[in-house]
């Protein structure tokens, strides 16, 4: 029996008007900012910030601050064990397009970016949690992420990704509250100095098994690095201009949902160490509700569980992964 994976992907614009789709998880940055009464003006703000902050590090050729602005496009894959016939929602990621306004050309960017899984949310949520429950020590299950990575290798590796998608994807993420980091003397122009974590973390290990490896950067106007997740070579790779699709897309919603880190009001040193404590930071005038972000988290692990990891149960012990990156 055939249990390959196969993919469909589906785009919608994210702009002030839009709005989540029933099978999108709502604890995703670009949709969460789309729910309640204020949530076209938070969509509005959150897009000028992106464009602002593409603005001032793309600066040259630029005197007035207004050459470019950034178009998102959300990316929907839907999955399908090939000896099933239902679908799940099963990933989805932020593709920037960047358009001059000077030379009146779009650009495609980097795909990526923002990154949603309600897999993700199952073994974080579920998996973790029952594997310690009554633990006197934490530890990690044995293959914890394994059916994880295998659907974003396969994914990543498919005809859907390929036919669409022309360059790796490229993730952002805020950095670890519980590690501490050592800036080093590599500077790129754009990426900005990178920093270096004392040790690994989970995040790291359970990203590696999606094929992607990480390295920290803290961008020109930045107060923290950032962590950038992916394939082969960030530095060569991606140009200056999509790099700073990346970094202003994802600063931006940093800033909104960690503003502890990413918005205070002192800059990361030699060494630093995140601190979501810190009250020595600005918040912006963008309105979401942390508690609920937490709730829903638990919610969307029940989900994947009862309409993916119950149901396709049978197809997933035989879905070995054979795709390497």
């Amino acid at each position: 029996m055939n249990h390959n994976l196969t993919f469909a992907i589906k785009r919608i614009c994210f702009d002030e008007n839009y709005q989540p789709a029933d099978s999108t998880r709502v604890t995703t940055n670009f949709a969460n900012l789309a729910r309640g009464e204020h949530r076209r003006q938070n969509l509005r703000n959150a897009l000028k910030m992106i464009d602002n902050s593409f603005n001032a590090l793309a600066h040259w050729d630029n005197p007035n601050g207004d050459r470019y602005s950034i178009d998102l496009e959300i990316i929907s894959v839907d999955m399908k064990v090939e000896s099933e016939n239902r679908s799940f929602p099963s990933i989805e990621i932020l593709k920037t397009i960047i358009n001059d306004h000077n030379e009146n050309i779009r650009t495609e960017g980097i795909v990526g970016n923002n990154f949603s899984s309600y897999v993700r949310d199952y073994d974080f949520s579920i998996v973790l949690q029952n594997h310690n429950k009554g633990q006197d020590k934490f530890t990690i299950p044995e293959n914890f992420g394994d059916l994880h990575g295998s659907i974003f290798k396969q994914f990543i590796n498919s005809e859907a990704y390929n036919s669409n998608f022309s360059k790796p994807p490229v993730v952002c993420l805020s950095v670890s509250d519980k590690k501490t980091y050592h800036r080093t003397e590599n500077h790129h122009p754009v990426l900005g100095f990178e920093y270096q974590p004392t040790e690994s973390s989970l995040t790291e290990r359970y990203f590696r098994k999606m094929g992607l490896q990480v390295r920290y950067f803290m961008p020109p106007n930045s107060v923290a690095p950032l962590a950038f997740y992916f394939v082969n070579d960030l530095l060569n790779q991606y140009t200056n201009l999509e790099l700073i699709g990346t970094i202003s897309t994802m600063e931006t919603f940093q800033k909104i949902y960690r503003p502890e880190i990413y918005n205070a009001n002192a800059v990361a040193g030699k060494l630093y160490q995140p601190n979501l404590n810190n009250v020595d930071h600005s918040l912006t005038k963008i309105q979401y509700d942390r508690e609920e972000r937490s709730r829903l988290a638990i919610k969307q692990a029940k989900f994947a569980e009862e309409y993916f990891i119950n149901p396709f149960n049978s197809a997933l012990k035989n879905l070995t992964d054979n795709h390497t990156l």
